[in-house]
């Protein structure tokens, strides 16, 4: 699946991606990223690009035996995500997602579950491919800082989609970072 709409410049953006490895250099299995308003939640634009897996080993990503085994033990839906069609080069999803970005890239917030995975794994992605990374590293966000500061509201948060498809798994990050970020500016910024 395919899916690209032009951003209307928010100034937040999760991010999520898949690998095949938790290490530096990991093979990308599909990028995900959905523009949103951190105060309200709303989302808007939205990023989608499955990657050809035998495009990333020759750029020259890696893989590793104990991920490909946990994939083996996902739900068939976000199995599929990997093995069906659709996919296009590492070197393509990456130009794609940086014309994703471009709009006001400068304060563009990027936001993952882990900035020193999804993005480091991106920046890695970016370099083998000898491409310009295209965000600015102080921009970088974690969802995590927030979950660590108030946890009760993500466990609240009920999960829709498919766990581990990078759009689905963007669009759960959102509601549990804007819930989070809308108690504290409603509660502790006053104090």
């Amino acid at each position: 699946m395919e899916h690209i709409q032009k951003r209307t410049g928010l100034g937040h953006l999760m991010v999520d991606i898949e690998t095949m490895g938790e290490g530096s250099n990991a093979v990308i299995c599909s990028i995900g990223a959905v523009e949103f308003e951190i105060n309200t939640g709303e989302t808007r634009s939205v990023f989608y690009r499955k990657v050809d897996l035998q495009s990333c080993l020759d750029a020259g990503l890696t893989v590793d035996g104990s991920t490909i085994k946990w994939w083996l033990q996902q739900n068939a839906e976000a199995q599929r995500e990997i093995t069906d069609g659709g996919a296009v080069s590492i070197r393509q999803a990456l130009k794609d997602f940086s014309e994703f970005i471009s709009c006001g890239v400068d304060t563009l917030k990027l936001w993952s579950n882990g900035k020193h995975f999804d993005m480091s794994r991106l920046a890695d992605a970016y370099k083998v491919c000898r491409m310009e990374i295209p965000w600015k590293f102080y921009n970088v966000r974690d969802c995590r800082t927030l979950v660590e500061i108030m946890p009760e509201i993500k466990r609240d948060i009920q999960r829709g989609g498919v766990a581990h498809h990078a759009l689905d798994d963007c669009l759960h990050q959102i509601k549990y970072c804007s819930a989070i970020w809308q108690y504290m500016n409603k509660n502790l910024v006053r104090a």
